[in-house]
């Protein structure tokens, strides 16, 4: 089993056998060549009883639906040879916590870009899932994303739309958006609008990672004072300022 939790708040893992937490969650950091940055983030066994835990780097890939896919074999032009953990092994009491320690080296000579890379807690031992009358061990897995952006590197953003599309059973705004920069993405902005009825809305980008490379769809979220969760009536006309990073871009579309 593995779990990702690429939130604001602190991620949590939990089996038969294996209840950990980690936070944060995920490290946006930034630096130069040649130089080393340290980070720590706090492990806690939530379970009463003491356990043991296992402590490793992976690469990972995104998939469509953002699902989260580690690779413990070492991937083409990965980074994690600069990177340095504190120890491989834990043991931590019941509802005991650890400030973890790890370095990301970055050689001298690394050109501008994007480090990206897991920090994997495991349980010692596997639990043991029930499906039916089978019986199978599952390994309790806890990731941390980290993201370090070397030099100069910087999304590079084009925006295309607009498309409606199914989100959580609703017809929402989207925008098809391609990162064709060398560092990660996440968009944010202040957008209204108002729908076929005339209702005025406020629009939420989401805000999930798009990789180097990627197209990705952007959600439009409405809300408005009283309801988080309206239903539009298209034709939704959307304006305002559409942002990742320091840079933005003016959005005026419609969506039918």
């Amino acid at each position: 089993m593995s779990l990702l939790l690429a939130a604001w708040h602190a991620a949590v893992a939990s089996a038969a056998g294996f209840a950990a937490l980690v936070s944060p969650p995920r490290f946006e950091l930034t630096t130069r060549a040649g130089t080393t940055v340290r980070q720590v983030f706090e492990l806690t066994n939530r379970s009463a009883a003491a356990a043991k835990f296992h402590v490793h780097t992976a690469d990972f890939t995104l998939g469509a639906d953002y699902s989260v896919a580690f690779q413990d074999e070492l991937q083409p032009d990965s980074c994690r040879p600069w990177v340095a953990i504190e120890r491989p092994e834990v043991a931590l009491p019941g509802g005991g916590t650890i400030r973890y320690r790890f370095e990301v080296q970055v050689p001298k000579d690394a050109p501008a870009g994007e480090c990206r890379f897991g920090v994997l807690v495991e349980g010692e031992e596997p639990a043991v899932a029930q499906n039916g009358a089978l019986r199978l061990p599952v390994v309790g897995r806890i990731g941390i994303i980290v993201y370090v952006i070397v030099g100069d590197a910087k999304p590079q953003i084009e925006v295309f739309g607009p498309q409606v599309v199914s989100l959580n059973g609703q017809r929402v705004p989207a925008l098809r958006v391609h990162n064709a920069g060398a560092a990660h993405a996440r968009m944010s902005g202040f957008l209204s609008g108002t729908d076929a009825k005339g209702i005025k809305y406020d629009f939420n980008p989401s805000d999930l990672p798009i990789l180097p490379g990627e197209v990705r769809e952007v959600f439009l979220t409405p809300s408005t004072g009283g309801n988080d969760h309206p239903t539009l009536t298209f034709p939704v006309s959307v304006q305002g300022t559409l942002e990742w990073g320091n840079q933005r871009t003016e959005l005026n579309e419609r969506f039918e």
